[in-house]
Order: C-alpha cells, then sequence, then structure tokens
C-alpha cells in the first residue's frame, strides 16, 4: 500500500501540473503561463534566408586601416605620394625619398605588423608597395562580421516585437530567420536589411556640387543625396550635397535613440545620445566647426545637415527627416541594436499566410484525432477491459505532450504534429508487449496479480530499451537538424517520455488498484 501511495501522489502531482501548463492554450485567461507557440507553418508569418556580404566588411576594416595610416604619416611628418584601397582589400601606396622611404618601413614594422606585403618595388626612387591583411585575419573578420550580424539582426527582432522568433546561423555566412504571425513583411525587411550606418561629417561648402554632380568631384568628398517628400504631391525630392569623406563620428558610440516629437512643427524625430567618449568628440567637433554644417548620414543617406551655431555640449543630438511616427520608431531600433558590421541580401523569401496555417492546424488536429480512434477502438476490440486502461494512458500521453510543449516553450510545427501521431502508436505499443506477457503468463495458469507483475517484470527492460534507443535518435535529430525536423524531434523526445511514464508507472498503478483494492479475481485481457 506504500508503494501505492507514492507512485499516486506522483501521478496525480504531474497530471495536474500538465493540466495547468495546457489550460492557457484553450483558455489564455485562465492561468498566467504562456500557451504553446505555434510555428511557421501553422500560424502563418515570414520566412528568409539572409546572406552578409563578409568581402564588405573586410574592405570596411582595410578603409579604416588605410584613414589610420594616412593619419599616421601625416603626424610622423611622412610625405608620400598616393594612398589607396584597391582591388576590393587590397592597400596601394606610392612615395619617394630616402628618408620618407625609411621612416615609413619603421612605422610599418612598428605599428602595422599585421599587414602582408604582396609586392614592393622601386623605380627611379619611387617606392610603389601594395599590401593587404594576412588570409587568417581575412576568415577572423568575416567571421566575427557574420556573428555581430546575427546578434544586430536578433536584437532588431526583438525590439519589434516578434514571439518566439527563430533566427540562427546556416553555413558560414548565411542566417536563417523564421518569425511567425507577422503582417507587415516588408517593415521587418526593411527593418532587418538596413545596414545602420550611422556617421557624422562636414559638408564641402568650398567646392560646388553642381560640378561634382558633373563628374568632377574633388579629392577627399563625395556627392550624398539628400531625399524629402512634397507634403502635397508625395513625391520625392532629392538634393545633392558634397560631403568630406572623413568620418568625425559614428553610430559605435551611441547609447540611446528614441522617437520625440517636435513641439513646434509636431513631427517626429529622432533623439540620439551618446557615452563620455563620443560625447567629448561631439562636443570637440561642434566647438571647432562652428558656423559650418554638420550631416548626419546614415547608410550614404543624408538625413540633416544643420549649420552648427555653437559648441553642443551633453552628448545629445536629433535625427530630422519628415519622418512617420512608424519610420521614426524603425530608426530608432535600428540605432538602439547597432549598424551591421556588413551589407546582407536576401537569398530566399517565403510568406506563409495565417489561412494556410490554420488549414495546417485544422488538418493536424483531425489527423491526430483519426489517428487517436483508430487506436482507441483497436486496443477495446483486441484487449478489451486493458485496452480501455491502455487508452487512458494514451490521452494522458498527448496531454504531457502538450504540457511539455508549454512548458519548455518549444514551438509546435507541422512535423512536430507528425511527431505526436507517430507516439500516438507508439503509446500503445508499450502496452501491447505489456499485455501480451501478461496473457502468457496467465496462460500457464499464474494468477492475475502474478501474472501482472511478471509481465511488467520481463516487458520492462524490451520497453526501455527501444524507447531509450528512440530517444537517442531524436536527440540527434535535434542537434543537427534544421527547423521542421527539429520540430519533429521535440514532439517525439516529449512522447518518448510521456510514453514510458504513462505505460509503466499509470497502467500499472490501475492494475494494482484493481488487483490490490478492487479484489479483482479475473482480468479482461
Amino acid at each position: 500500500m506504500k508503494n501505492l501511495s507514492w507512485k499516486l501522489i506522483l501521478v496525480l502531482t504531474v497530471i495536474i501540473v500538465a493540466v495547468i501548463y495546457v489550460l492557457p492554450t484553450i483558455k489564455p485567461a485562465l492561468w498566467p503561463h504562456k500557451k504553446i507557440n505555434l510555428g511557421l507553418d501553422l500560424q502563418g508569418g515570414m520566412h528568409l534566408v539572409l546572406e552578409v556580404e563578409t568581402e564588405k566588411a573586410v574592405e570596411s576594416t582595410m578603409d579604416r586601416i588605410t584613414n589610420e595610416l594616412n593619419g599616421a604619416l601625416r603626424k610622423d611628418k611622412i610625405r608620400y605620394l598616393s594612398i589607396n584601397r584597391v582591388d576590393g582589400a587590397k592597400i596601394f601606396l606610392k612615395m619617394q625619398g630616402k628618408d620618407n622611404i625609411e621612416k615609413f618601413e619603421k612605422l610599418l614594422d612598428k605599428e602595422y605588423k599585421d599587414l602582408r606585403i604582396l609586392s614592393k618595388s622601386t623605380d627611379n626612387g619611387v617606392l610603389t608597395i601594395v599590401m593587404d591583411l594576412p588570409d587568417r585575419e581575412t576568415e577572423h573578420i568575416k567571421k566575427l562580421a557574420t556573428g555581430q550580424a546575427l546578434e544586430t539582426i536578433r536584437n532588431r527582432i526583438d525590439q519589434f516585437g516578434v514571439s518566439e522568433p527563430d533566427i540562427r546561423l546556416q553555413g558560414k555566412k548565411r542566417i536563417l530567420i523564421q518569425l511567425p504571425g507577422i503582417k507587415d513583411t516588408q517593415r521587418a525587411k526593411d527593418l532587418i536589411g538596413k545596414t545602420a550606418l550611422l556617421e557624422f561629417k562636414l559638408v564641402d561648402e568650398v567646392h560646388d556640387v553642381n560640378a561634382a554632380l558633373k563628374g568632377n568631384v574633388p579629392p577627399g568628398s563625395e556627392v550624398l543625396v539628400h531625399i524629402t517628400e512634397d507634403p502635397e504631391t508625395k513625391r520625392e525630392i532629392k538634393d545633392y550635397f558634397l560631403i568630406k569623406k572623413q568620418t568625425l563620428l559614428t553610430g559605435a558610440n551611441l547609447t540611446d535613440a528614441r522617437v520625440q516629437i517636435d513641439s513646434q512643427y509636431n513631427e517626429p524625430y529622432v533623439s540620439i545620445s551618446f557615452d563620455k567618449k563620443g560625447g567629448r568628440i561631439f562636443a570637440r567637433i561642434t566647438e571647432e566647426n562652428v558656423k559650418k554644417r554638420l550631416a548626419i548620414i546614415l547608410d550614404n543617406t543624408v538625413y540633416s545637415a544643420p549649420v552648427i551655431q555653437e559648441k553642443i555640449a551633453g552628448g545629445e543630438a536629433r535625427i530630422t527627416g519628415n519622418f512617420t511616427t512608424e519610420e521614426a520608431s524603425d530608426l530608432a531600433i535600428a540605432l538602439r541594436a547597432g549598424a551591421l558590421p556588413a551589407p546582407v541580401k536576401i537569398l530566399e523569401e517565403r510568406t506563409v499566410g495565417p489561412s494556410l496555417g490554420a488549414d495546417s492546424i485544422n488538418k493536424g488536429l483531425i489527423s491526430v484525432c483519426i489517428g487517436g480512434i483508430l487506436v482507441i477502438i483497436f486496443m477495446i476490440i483486441y484487449y478489451k477491459g486493458s485496452g480501455i486502461i491502455a487508452d487512458l494512458a494514451l490521452v494522458l500521453n498527448i496531454i504531457l505532450i502538450a504540457a511539455g510543449l508549454a512548458g519548455f516553450q518549444a514551438t509546435l510545427t507541422l512535423p512536430g504534429i507528425a511527431g505526436i501521431i507517430l507516439t500516438i502508436g507508439m503509446a500503445v505499443d508499450a502496452n501491447v508487449l505489456i499485455f501480451e506477457r501478461i496473457r502468457e503468463e496467465m496462460g500457464i495458469g499464474k494468477t492475475p496479480r502474478a501474472a501482472v507483475d511478471a509481465g511488467y517484470n520481463k516487458a520492462t527492460l524490451t520497453i526501455l530499451d527501444a524507447n531509450v534507443t528512440t530517444l537517442i535518435a531524436a536527440l540527434v535529430l535535434f542537434q543537427f537538424g534544421t527547423g521542421p525536423i527539429k520540430g519533429f524531434a521535440v514532439t517525439l523526445s516529449l512522447g518518448v517520455l510521456a510514453s514510458l511514464f504513462t505505460s509503466l508507472i499509470i497502467t500499472r498503478l490501475v492494475f494494482d488498484y484493481l488487483l490490490m483494492n478492487r479484489k479483482v479475481k479475473r482480468l479482461s485481457i
């Protein structure tokens, strides 16, 4: 009786906990727990495969090194003829003069040991040198770029408010994104793909922008566009600015970005705040360039170019651009999450409508019901009263799987429903082994009590062996499989554990109750 008591307490506890976790899926207002999450194929949403253009990250690194090297040469008063990034990720440098060449070689050995010299030649006293980064360093930059892109996109989507997104690496530079339940797919794509590289640069007010538009771009400057919308005609108006290439400050020092409403024009803008270092740099920039125009640039597009009236301390600025509230909110999200280290391009895009997802749920539930009913009928016909006990265990098995999905916040997918249907058959399979053993023992003249004990004892090892090997296979599928395979593996694993519990503990408890408490003399099997 003591043995029966602790088993009964265990079973009741498990069933009560399972019901607590399942109820929110049926009636969300009943309990505070989360309900079962539905996958992309069941509730609709968006599936994207992105590729990080990691070569651009290497090129950006070489741009930064080129600018640093340019500044170091000027600081050490080393004269040079030209220095440029060429052929993607190579630095091309020309200089003349023995003293300049010797100073440069010392600088290279001291500060830029990581640069690899591809070619070096001297012609009439002019040194021509081509450098790049070693292959190992290049691969490291690409790997970091992919990892940073993954985290940046994850942060953006988390702030966007998508519940249970699936974001993970696929290969070396691809990112798989599944956004269940999302409706505004274009807005999501714009937010995910926005590089969000924020830069502050001075406007070149010395040279003529019209001459630059005709192709006469002065060295050290570039032409960027500023796009606005006419409030009456709703047409885009493009203004062009001649901007100095030197970046004075970037969004790397950004700590916050929030949407505010302009009290004068009642229009939204994005208020940004810098950390202490960024605040000091911004204060210095505004102090040294009073009465000059400072362009605020995002992804090579000028958002505003106000005239600096005085030194701006405190590390705060604003980005205006005739935004809608939604556009300003998305821009603030992108800035808070950080800039992508390299552009991303969409390789694959699929959208699943909510009606298609609802149809999948209905068909999945119908298949579960039909499969379950057929198994229940078979067990009752073939095993009579014992079959009813197995059917009770089967119903509890399905409840335990649903509770596991809700409790662990796993995502139920269409392949996951297939896993549930499979476990329906596997759940009664264990009972079939036990019942056949009991029949054999009763056939040789044992009492019902002795037959049940022998049946469970002899079948337990076989059941454990079969289920444990299935569980190992399911875990391997979960570890190495993609989304749909993982969904199948999750429900299969939960089903295996649930079927072990229901077949070895719950059904045994029922048999013990009937034989010990109810004093049943003959088993219906």
